[in-house]
């Protein structure tokens, strides 16, 4: 297993950057008064493709030879990692197949084939994505470039924390979301080498806690198919994005569906920004666990944009 270190971050930022946005940093006084600590939000909602992932999955396709790619790319994602390597390998011109559950947001599916992909539908839960895309694999030869445990991705999913701590400075802690960790991986590989003091929470469903339960157990457990509203946090982690959860990560903070919900609201009506279910975790988690942060500056990664505008979790039942 290949471990990627600081200077593959470095070369992925130089490799990515006719691709990516460098994404702007907002502040809200209203929610500086509500944790009572400084936030910094890195808005990866307004990246390409409104979604983090276009920068591990440009790094990859951009760092394939030119006879590997040729034979094109293949994942199996949720959403946001499908859309980002469909337009990844549509700025190489290269062909892409994307395995995804039938109960992806519609918004996703749709840009998936909006950026040229071809969607191949499986049923909602981890074993089914992996056995539909093996016979995918096996049918077309192309490349298979991992949502997560993959170290072109998560050298290329770095460079979100490397422009956050050279546009914003010193941080106390970074929050992200954490499903997979391919973004808290990025995190910790970037923070442990130039913001050695910064702290690092990764935040997660309760309804989807794998990731926690594997924290503190001190080995991987996975979850097949856990259910919640953030829907690009529903796969556990594999062995790459754990040797840094567990060397790194400070501690994995939880939110209920009802509390995710409404930091998603509060930052679309308080920021004026959309984000998805997903990116609402961390905000969740720091206002959860005020006394964790309290006087701090703390950097929140928001990760995406993608949410279903014809189907909002405030317009639902409450969970």
């Amino acid at each position: 297993m290949y471990i990627p270190t600081f200077d593959d971050v470095k070369a992925a930022h130089a490799r990515i950057m006719p691709y990516i946005h460098r994404t702007p940093v907002l502040t809200s006084s209203y929610f500086n008064s509500l944790a009572g600590a400084e936030l910094f939000f890195k808005c990866e909602n307004f990246q390409k493709a409104s979604a983090f992932e276009v920068r591990g999955a440009s790094n990859a396709v951009f760092g394939l030879d030119e006879k590997t790619a040729q034979k094109g790319v293949a994942t199996h994602s949720s959403g946001n990692h499908a859309l980002s390597l469909t337009y990844a390998a549509g700025c190489r011109g290269i062909p892409v197949t994307v395995v995804m559950p039938r109960t992806a947001p519609e918004t996703k599916k749709a840009a998936v084939r909006g950026y040229g992909g071809t969607g191949v539908e499986c049923e909602p839960s981890t074993s089914s994505r992996e056995a539909v895309f093996a016979e995918v694999v096996a049918q077309s030869g192309a490349d298979f470039v991992h949502p997560y445990n993959n170290h072109r991705v998560i050298a290329g999913q770095a460079t979100c924390s490397k422009e956050l701590i050279e546009d914003i400075g010193d941080l106390d802690a970074v929050v992200a979301p954490i499903g997979g960790g391919g973004m808290i991986s990025g995190s910790c590989l970037t923070l442990s080498n130039i913001a050695q003091n910064t702290k690092i929470y990764a935040a997660e469903p309760v309804n989807a806690d794998d990731a926690c339960r594997s924290f503190k157990s001190g080995h991987i457990i996975a979850d097949d198919a856990p259910e919640t509203v953030a829907d690009g946090l529903k796969v556990p982690l594999k062995e790459l994005t754990w040797h840094f959860v567990s060397n790194h990560v400070e501690g994995i903070l939880l939110a209920t569906e009802q509390e995710i919900i409404d930091a998603m609201y509060l930052t679309w009506q308080r920021m004026k920004i959309v984000i998805e279910p997903s990116s609402a975790v961390p905000l969740a988690t720091i206002l959860k666990n005020k006394q964790l942060f309290v006087g701090k500056r703390v950097g929140v990664i928001l990760t995406g944009g993608n949410g279903d505008l014809k189907n909002l979790p405030w317009m639902q039942k409450k969970h």
